[in-house]
């Protein structure tokens, strides 16, 4: 096994992410929250126009993770102007989950905030999705607020504000 996490440059590699994310998507949150909502929720945020737009006006980068040259995951994420790091995605495929891959993917996220002189990094978790707030525990992550958003459409995420401070 031998894993990559590397920056997305090229327009095609975005495509690719996009796609994997409507896969991940359909395994993680079905029982979390409704098939409308998943479908909403990645064409909004997931899809290939929402993740060009995050990279082009809002500083987003994306990183690719692949095991063995295969395309297994993606992390999304941006510099905030104050102290923060927002986390906004990391995705990997449910086949990988339990190899190690998650915790690469989130050294390279710390890697990232310190390099923009961060001291934290956040993220919004699901409050349904147990899975990955027992894994932000176990990597360090503090509950530190809830938040309740309208994204339209009648759907809302209920979720949890997790930090990591260095």
């Amino acid at each position: 096994m031998a894993v990559t996490i590397t920056r997305v440059t090229q327009d095609g590699e975005l495509h690719e992410i996009a796609q994997l994310a409507e896969k991940i998507w359909q395994e993680c949150f079905p029982g979390i929250i409704s098939e409308e909502q998943i479908g909403y929720m990645v064409d909004k945020f997931q899809s290939y126009e929402a993740m060009r737009a995050q990279v082009d006006t809002q500083n987003y980068t994306y990183f690719a993770v692949r095991d063995d040259s295969d395309l297994c995951g993606y992390i999304g994420a941006k510099p905030e102007e104050d102290e923060r790091y927002f986390l906004s995605k990391l995705y990997l495929r449910s086949d990988k989950r339990g190899s190690g891959i998650a915790s690469q993917m989130l050294q390279t996220v710390f890697r990232e905030a310190r390099s923009n002189g961060k001291k934290r990094v956040y993220l919004t978790v699901n409050k349904h999705n147990r899975h990955a707030i027992e894994v932000y525990k176990a990597k360090g992550f503090v509950v530190a607020d809830t938040a309740v958003t309208d994204i339209g459409e009648g759907f809302v995420m209920d979720d949890f504000i997790m930090e990591y401070a260095f």
